[in-house]
């Protein structure tokens, strides 16, 4: 085996201390009081804070999902979409860039050797922001690439050492046309362009960066056609971590998806714990009523509960099933990849219909900005209008293949 293409076996001791999943939601739990509270903050500051990253490092939620050769927990993709699940009931915007920047270790975990040792090896705990759409048509030159542009949506930027930022390598190296793959970059190299000023997911400060003539080494790059079928270098490198063959548009969004299935939870549970104890105030009718007493009340909690349920059941079931084909060896199919995209996309759906009943009953006090159940339905229809979460877009992919036809979209 090649030197670039060696693992980390003499960089991290394989004896390193791993937690039991019960104990990694006990310490997610122990921050929810911190981060509830500081939910409004965040939105207002439009980025997650470093004391909110350091503490959840802290917690080992970066090591979730990373191999254990390299320094993680290896778990697979599905513990970490259920403590997200956790985490987004306290702090949406939290859990979405905690969420991202813990995945990433994982897709970094996938690329050559050599570009896990660049991000890793002098900063273990180094942590990747990325950019997914292609933003550029890379230059091919002597030893790598040369990209320029802007890359936008790059959640939690502010936090992270590295990005990935996905371009078009042009033709060759057996490329028979221009093709997307993702780019490894250092902070150092890029600047960023304070854009995010939005209505929901603001504090996830998923602003711009702008590259100007960035060399990127040809080893630090990961084609789609690699990362989207689960057959890629880190695969090899690690035939101990199973999860990292699973492709990454069936696990990836599932992290995003969990953001609103979290939200809808936190705001069922606020809605319960503030509405069985409220008393109507009608100047004119419906005066000093309970609202626990109306029965369109009653439907709402019913319908908001049995959506976050499904939505969550959806998600790990079909994260189960996908890391159940891996662990035997096999592959996972085509069919299996668009019924994952499916279950991503309609848990989300479930979770905006969970906070649409919710914060249609909230009354007058709902439309403070600092409102929990307005803050999560903003937040879940922030994570709806993702491309990856677009209903209508992959739930017409998925009929596409039961009927048929060739599927269009991503997966």
């Amino acid at each position: 085996m090649a030197v670039a293409e060696k693992a980390f076996e003499t960089l991290f001791s394989p004896e390193a201390c791993l937690p039991g999943v019960d104990k990694l939601r006990e310490r997610i739990v122990g921050l929810s009081a911190t981060l509830r509270a500081g939910a409004a903050q965040v939105e207002k500051d439009r980025r997650v804070p470093m004391e909110s990253i350091e503490a959840l490092r802290a917690a080992g939620y970066f090591a979730i999902v990373k191999p254990r050769a390299l320094g993680g927990y290896g778990y697979d993709f599905s513990v970490l979409v259920d403590l997200n699940i956790d985490l987004a009931k306290w702090c949406a915007s939290t859990a979405w860039v905690a969420g991202l920047l813990s995945a990433h270790q994982w897709l970094v975990s996938s690329f050559p050797g050599q570009a896990q040792r660049d991000v890793w090896q002098d900063t273990p705990d180094a942590l990747v922001c990325g950019s997914y759409a292609p933003a550029c048509q890379a230059e091919a030159v002597d030893g790598g690439f040369l990209i320029s542009g802007r890359w936008s949506f790059a959640s939690g930027c502010e936090c992270a050492q590295w990005s990935l930022c996905s371009a078009f390598l042009p033709a060759g190296d057996g490329r028979a046309a221009a093709a997307p793959a993702f780019l490894l970059v250092p902070a150092t190299d890029y600047s960023i362009d304070d854009t995010w000023h939005v209505v929901g997911l603001a504090g996830t400060g998923s602003k711009t960066l702008v590259l100007d003539k960035v060399f990127v080494p040809a080893h630090r790059a990961l084609m789609f056609s690699e990362t989207t079928t689960g057959q890629t270098p880190g695969a090899r490198l690690y035939p101990d971590q199973p999860g990292l063959a699973i492709p990454m548009l069936s696990t990836i969004p599932s992290c995003l998806a969990s953001v609103a299935v979290g939200a809808a939870q936190g705001a069922l549970e606020d809605y319960l714990d503030r509405t069985s104890r409220r008393v109507t105030r009608g100047a004119v009718a419906g005066g000093q009523n309970k609202m626990a007493d109306f029965p369109t009340i009653q439907l709402r909690v019913a319908e908001a509960a049995a959506s976050c349920d499904a939505a969550k059941r959806i998600l790990l079931a079909d994260l189960a099933e996908r890391e159940a084909t891996v662990r035997s060896g096999q592959r996972i199919s085509v069919e299996d990849r668009i019924t994952s995209r499916r279950g991503q996309a309609f848990s989300v759906s479930l979770a905006i219909r969970a906070t649409e009943a919710l914060n249609a009953s909230t009354g007058g006090q709902g439309l403070d900005l600092s409102h929990p159940v307005q803050r999560a339905w903003r937040d879940a229809n922030a994570v709806g209008r993702h491309i990856s979460m677009n209903w209508d877009t992959v739930g017409t992919m998925y009929g596409q293949m039961a009927l048929g036809l060739e599927p269009k979209g991503q997966y």
